[in-house]
């Protein structure tokens, strides 16, 4: 009778399902704030270098993301391919985070180091040049515009704010670190760190 008067009843179901969801969302959520494993950096995590972090900017502008994850899952068939799954405590300082879910094109969190950076530049000026089958767009714009690096040391001072640990020494260099090179040097730079920011599941 009382679960009859509950479905009858959309205001007080609306309620009660809103209560149930937050209660279970409390119970998985907060205990992940206070664990180690997830707000604490891996061991031997690194910042990314002002001319890594350029490039991870760029790579977002053009929507890298939306068809790449940086996310590998915890299955066989993912880590004979990929390397060693991904853990919550090598993306702590990833603000935002790039994990994503879809794969149009292949996962890349451990694509540091797997291609030289003439194959990179080759792949992002025409994809079809070394993979004949690629849908990937091309890029060539990247190889024309120039950073100026004014807004770089600001980047950096707004990301420590937000936990990650650059010095006073990086932010005042991050400018002149940047300035005149050109957009493909910052994503080939960005591409080569993923992965490879931390020795503990370097996969070379």
């Amino acid at each position: 009778m009382k679960h009859e008067t509950i479905e009858k009843n959309v205001g007080l179901m609306a309620v009660l399902i809103i209560l149930v969801i937050s209660g279970g969302g409390l119970a998985e959520i907060v205990p992940l704030f206070f664990k180690d494993s997830t707000t604490k950096p891996i061991e031997g995590l690194r910042t990314y270098t002002a001319l890594e972090l350029e490039g991870r900017d760029i790579y977002i502008r053009e929507g890298c993301n939306v068809c790449h994850t940086q996310m590998i899952r915890p299955f066989r068939a993912e880590t004979e391919r990929y390397g060693h799954f991904s853990t919550a405590n090598e993306h702590v300082w990833e603000h935002p985070f790039l994990w994503g879910s879809k794969r149009t094109g292949p996962e890349l969190a451990r694509v540091g180091g797997r291609y030289s950076d003439d194959w990179q530049r080759a792949h992002l000026y025409n994809p079809r040049d070394v993979v004949p089958a690629s849908k990937m767009p091309s890029y060539p714009w990247l190889f024309d515009r120039q950073l100026d690096g004014r807004l770089t040391g600001k980047k950096m001072e707004t990301l420590r704010t937000l936990g990650v640990p650059y010095t006073d020494e990086q932010i005042a260099s991050a400018g002149s670190d940047v300035q005149g090179k050109y957009e493909i040097d910052a994503v080939v730079a960005y591409l080569q760190a993923l992965g490879q920011t931390h020795s503990n599941y370097n996969t070379r």
